[in-house]
């Protein structure tokens, strides 16, 4: 009898045990085949720890150096060149808030205006599946898919070195993931591809496209500032960084600061232009709700109109089959105009455009009196966008908002560590008191939720994940004191020494819910976290009814 050799990989404290025989004789034992969850696992295990992210707090967080010649070496490592990503025709868009709603509008409107297309879509973060980050005509990637080519990278990796002897042998979460999003759009031969960026734009991981076809910068506002800098000049700074030369540069109305330093962007960079788009006027209707969706849908109409005028020679809104009027707008090298009268199949995919925990109404899976409000606003700006929303006629207040008769609300809230929550918890009450004002309502901020719940991102009672919703960066010990939560409630007695409502500090998000759920005929609020969002949707059964675009 043959002794085989024994290899053991070891993934996320998971062990597969792979056997060699020597000679002709062969195992009956089939090597086992990698499944979606060894995928994660191994993904897991590239994201930093919290011990490492306190320490580099604590020194001053600074956006690395190095960071694009680094992932344009990972790029080399998989078999690919920087000039092939030109192939994948890429719409680059960033911004502080609305970039990832921004990226859903504009590839709805795309894959409406183009069917018979192939569109590749990444964005981040995931709300319960890893998988949503990478899409292929509007439906992310299946398990088979994901574990396929998330190994065919990782195999490429592992086979291969480093050129600089400082950048880490594996990258880390998310250049991973972008990576793996290059890989799969090439692999599959994208028509187009809408590119989220991560965190600013300079630096960011997904720039290393040499030549978008046309970019865009959403709404700016003040989030990652210990990376991206404390004055909105130097945010606009790192996000005008997608900007290229002999690109289209697009953004929206921003703050005069703003607004000038990506000017300069543009110009220093030598965009072919640099464009102010309005937003879209309320008469347009919108698959996504709150009025701040219309600065985002109008850049994604502008974005969509560009690159078909650069890409695609038989577009011309006059002549486009599914037309309401408009001027021919070809592209011929100059200045592209905003497209003022929308064709039809633009329209269309206004309508029809689904981008999951951004401001959405979600009826309960059990409890048929019970709705969820869902939005992952985590930026006081998105925060004061969010309650805008929820505190109207129709969503949170009555139809007739003057009526005492409404169902009780419930606040689930959290925030990640490195954010303010008195800062959050105070542009909540102040949008709320605004709000309530506006429309004529006798109701007292201080009365407006009559329980209010803060929860850490852990999905589970029993202290656990689900493993597309892990997350490293949580300090075990923190987590298990309830730190952060207890300053947010802290802030929140503060704030409101007079409610008289109930206030919970509980240990997952699993809990929260079942406390929510105590409550009859409620409505419940969810944000301050996209995490937060996603882990509600998993453990509240709603993914059903959330993530499908017909439910």
């Amino acid at each position: 009898m043959r002794i085989p050799y024994r290899f053991t990989i070891v993934i996320h404290n998971k062990k597969l045990k792979l056997f060699r025989f020597h000679g002709r004789r062969m195992s009956t034992t089939p090597i086992p085949t990698r499944t979606y969850r060894d995928a994660i696992d191994a993904l897991n295990s590239l994201q930093t720890n919290a011990a490492i992210l306190e320490a580099v707090r604590a020194a001053g967080s600074k956006l690395n150096p190095n960071a694009i010649p680094e992932m344009i070496d990972y790029l080399r490592r998989v078999g690919l060149k920087p000039s092939q990503l030109n192939n994948l025709n890429v719409i680059h868009i960033t911004g502080t808030k609305g970039k990832g709603s921004t990226s859903a509008f504009t590839d709805s409107i795309l894959r409406a205006a183009r069917p018979g297309w192939k569109t590749g879509l990444y964005t981040s973060p995931h709300l319960v599946a890893v998988r949503e980050r990478i899409r292929i005509n509007g439906e992310p990637l299946s398990e088979e898919e994901f574990t396929r080519y998330f190994f065919e990278v990782w195999n490429l990796l592992q086979n291969t070195k480093c050129e600089a002897a400082t950048t880490p042998f594996m990258p880390n979460y998310f250049r991973y993931l972008t990576l793996m999003a290059f890989y799969t759009f090439y692999q599959l031969k994208v028509d187009a591809t809408i590119l989220e960026v991560g965190i600013g734009g300079r630096s960011d991981s997904t720039n290393i496209v040499p030549k978008p076809v046309v970019t865009g910068v959403t709404a700016l506002g003040y989030d990652h500032t210990r990376l991206l800098g404390e004055k909105l000049s130097q945010i606009a700074n790192q996000k005008g960084g997608i900007y290229k030369e002999g690109v289209p540069a697009l953004t929206v109305q921003q703050p005069e600061e703003g607004i000038l330093e990506l000017g300069v962007c543009a110009v220093e960079q030598k965009a072919s232009q640099f464009t102010v788009i309005d937003a879209l006027p309320s008469t347009i209707p919108l698959g996504l709700a709150g009025a701040h969706q219309r600065s985002n849908a109008g850049l994604a109409v502008q974005l969509v109109h560009t690159f078909l005028s650069i890409k695609d020679q038989s577009y011309s809104p006059m002549s486009d089959p599914n037309i309401s009027g408009a001027a021919s707008a070809t592209w011929s090298g100059s200045e592209i105009e905003p497209l003022i009268s929308l064709p039809t199949s633009f329209m269309d995919g206004l309508k029809n455009a689904h981008w999951p925990g951004r401001c959405q109404t979600v009826p309960d899976s059990k409890l048929g009196a019970m709705t969820w409000f869902l939005d992952g606003a985590h930026t006081q700006e998105s925060l004061a966008c969010c309650l805008e929303w929820f505190v109207s006629p129709a969503v949170g207040l009555p139809v007739s908002p003057v009526s005492d008769d409404h169902p009780p609300r419930v606040l689930i809230f959290n925030c990640t560590s490195g954010r303010s929550g008195d800062a959050f918890l105070t542009a909540i009450l102040e949008k709320v008191e605004e709000q309530l004002a506006i429309h004529g309502s006798l109701e007292k901020k201080e009365e407006f939720f009559a329980k209010v719940i803060f929860c850490s991102n852990v999905t589970y009672a029993s202290g656990n994940f689900k493993g597309d919703l892990t997350s490293a960066a949580i300090s075990t010990t923190d987590n298990l004191n309830l730190k952060t939560q207890r300053e947010i409630e802290a802030a929140w007695n503060k704030l409101v020494p007079t409610y008289s409502g109930t206030v919970h500090v509980l240990p997952s998000i699993e809990d929260a819910v079942e406390e929510a759920r105590k409550t009859l005929n409620v409505s419940v609020l969810v944000t301050g976290s996209l995490h937060l969002v996603g882990g509600v949707i998993e453990v509240a059964d709603l993914a059903d009814r959330a993530l499908s675009p017909k439910a």
